[in-house]
């Protein structure tokens, strides 16, 4: 059975669909990717998930709860790590996981069992009488997603848990994201971080425009939907070697500002002639996550 199920799930804001007929489903124990550019629709997908938006149409299931029905119940069985840290200053640690667990009816012997298991699976046990200021930017959300997990929840959300962090503070929440998923915890992330998701999801989906485009896993996507090599090729020249040779050397191309991508199955003909262009550099890859991701949403920023 499902721990989450999505049917036809639409909302619409006056004129503007936001979310059009999305059908998403969910089995415990899974940590599933919830990937799209900004303004595609996963907040408000989240929202609704979570009961704190109604959809105009469409049905949800959390476990055997329905929403936006059976919200407020299902949400005693869910963790959620939002994307911005809003963190008790006036409360230390400690404090802020014991405040927060009463609001899940947790009495003070739960609480003093469970907090130090919380503080060590996040990196925190020497900070727990830390006041909330003295912390560094990936310490709070180590703290938030510690607090996330205050009520054992079946499944944990986490909203872009990463964005901001420098590289040893994202790996440390992936540390911990991955115990989880050994664990066995059902985990549903929204991240603009492809390798985040490439690293993390069993399975995830995109979504643009409010609409589902794919689903899979991320190997499975990358080896449906790319050419499994890359060369990026960089230089004030590379627009007019673009004219002269990538419809010849590359299976697929596109050009980004002065970054040509060149997508190919056997690059081997594509390195031969780049080694002779000196006024040019490249770097030659495997195709990623992030590939599939520009593929399908575009390159074109989103306000």
């Amino acid at each position: 059975m499902s721990l989450i199920s999505v049917h036809k799930l639409s909302k619409q804001y006056e004129a503007t669909e936001v979310v059009r007929g999305l059908d998403l489903t969910i089995q415990p124990g899974e940590c599933f990717g919830l990937l799209g550019p900004n303004g595609a629709g996963k907040t408000t997908t989240l929202k609704m998930l979570l009961g704190l938006v109604s959809p105009s149409s469409g049905d949800i299931r959390i476990g055997t709860y329905r929403i936006p029905e059976q919200a407020r119940l299902a949400r005693q069985t869910i963790g959620v790590m939002p994307q911005m840290d809003n963190l008790d200053p006036d409360f230390t640690v400690t404090e802020n996981l014991r405040t927060y667990g009463r609001y899940f009816g947790l009495n003070l012997d739960q609480l003093n069992a469970r907090i130090p298991g919380l503080l060590e699976l996040t990196g925190l046990t020497s900070k727990a009488d830390s006041q909330i200021p003295t912390l560094s930017g990936g310490m709070k959300r180590r703290l938030t997603l510690a607090r996330a997990l205050i009520n054992d929840p079946e499944l944990i959300v986490l909203d872009e848990p990463t964005t901001g962090l420098d590289p040893q503070a994202r790996h440390a929440i992936w540390s911990g994201l991955r115990r989880l998923i050994q664990q066995g915890k059902t985990i549903l992330l929204t991240t603009h971080f492809m390798e985040e998701a490439e690293r993390l999801c069993d399975r995830l989906a995109i979504i643009d425009h409010g609409q589902l485009i794919a689903t899979g896993t991320p190997r499975d996507l990358i080896a449906s939907e790319v050419e499994p090599q890359v060369t990026e090729i960089y230089g004030e020249t590379v627009t007019q070697w673009a004219e002269q040779h990538a419809g010849s050397c590359c299976d697929r191309h596109e050009l980004s500002d002065e970054t040509l991508y060149c997508y190919t199955h056997d690059s081997s003909s594509l390195l031969t002639i780049l080694q002779n262009q000196t006024a040019l550099r490249y770097l030659q890859r495997p195709s990623n996550l992030e590939d599939v991701f520009l593929k399908l949403t575009g390159r074109e920023l989103r306000d």
